[in-house]
């Protein structure tokens, strides 16, 4: 068994936009078949700990709520509350209590370990967020990010 299984697999995305609301492409893959037999398109899957990285990206860009339709009036986040404020030691303190109170709902993530959320050099509206958390049956912590954040 591998040890991340319990992190789970799930269809690979690519995040296309997301200035106002997450804009998620799934790419296909061509797979080979035996003997020369041609190739088939298929859907990549991505598990372990890649899965919960791409999880909870989907989950802080998703604003809360969003879901509530499909059952999962939990999902996501406030972070789209804070565009269009200024980007002081205020708003980024905000950006890491709704990161906090956001993946507090993820199963996968026993604790988080470190936040850290600065300016980017030259772009005031642009906010850069680098997280570290520990799984859940895990010991060893996993990196997400550096990902920029616009409040503009």
């Amino acid at each position: 068994m591998n040890a991340d299984q319990h992190l789970l697999t799930d269809i690979a995305l690519t995040l296309g936009d997301h200035r106002i609301r997450p804009v998620y492409s799934v790419a296909d893959e061509e797979k080979r078949l035996p003997a020369g037999r041609g190739s088939i398109k298929d859907i990549p899957t991505i598990g372990g700990r890649d899965n919960l990285r791409q999880a909870v990206m989907a989950r802080l860009l998703t604003p809360m709520g969003e879901l509530a339709s499909l059952g999962h009036a939990d999902f996501g986040s406030r972070l789209h509350e804070l565009v269009g404020r200024v980007n002081t030691e205020t708003t980024r303190n905000l950006m890491r209590l709704y990161i906090i109170e956001s993946l507090k709902k993820e199963p996968r993530v026993e604790k988080i370990s470190s936040i850290t959320v600065s300016t980017v050099l030259r772009q005031p509206g642009m906010v850069s967020v680098e997280l570290a958390v520990l799984p859940i049956k895990s010991a060893d912590v996993i990196t997400i990010g550096p990902f920029s954040f616009s409040l503009i």
